[in-house]
């Protein structure tokens, strides 16, 4: 293993929290924990946490993206057609796709009223999860 490599990661081991993703914050904290008279090496290191810790959020940063589309898509797996009505009073409800129908709801009964959509209102659900995902694998494995 690269001596820079080893280095950080000795120091991310024992400091971790200290550390954050601006480079000249890293270099201070540095400073602070260690003695390294060289200040070539003292740089190399202090960016390669800083790197190593960018990498880290953007990585979480994908994968809350990915965690929320799948929550999305799961809502969309869902069927809408059916929905809960529950009236005060007697109402009307008016159903409009291709055919218009009446529904007369009495004060303390649930109805469900089911709503099929139309060719035109279906739409497929195209997600670019799968190449997202393979990114971060792809990202994963080259570190």
């Amino acid at each position: 293993m690269d001596r820079i490599k080893r280095l950080s990661n000795e120091v991310l081991n024992e400091y971790s929290e200290r550390f954050g993703t601006d480079f000249t914050t890293n270099k201070q904290t540095l400073n602070e924990i260690t003695v390294i008279r060289s200040k070539g090496l003292k740089n190399e290191i202090a960016g390669y946490i800083t790197k190593m810790l960018q990498r880290q959020a953007k990585f979480e940063e994908r994968k809350q993206i990915i965690i929320e589309n799948e929550k999305k898509s799961q809502e969309h797996k869902e069927p809408r057609s059916k929905k809960q009505i529950k009236p005060t009073e007697e109402t009307e409800v008016e159903v409009k796709s291709t055919e218009e129908a009446e529904v007369e709801v009495k004060p303390t009964e649930e109805a469900e009223v089911e709503v099929k959509p139309t060719e035109e209102e279906v739409q497929p659900v195209i997600s670019d999860e799968k190449t997202i995902a393979e990114e971060i694998i792809d990202e994963s494995k080259s570190e």
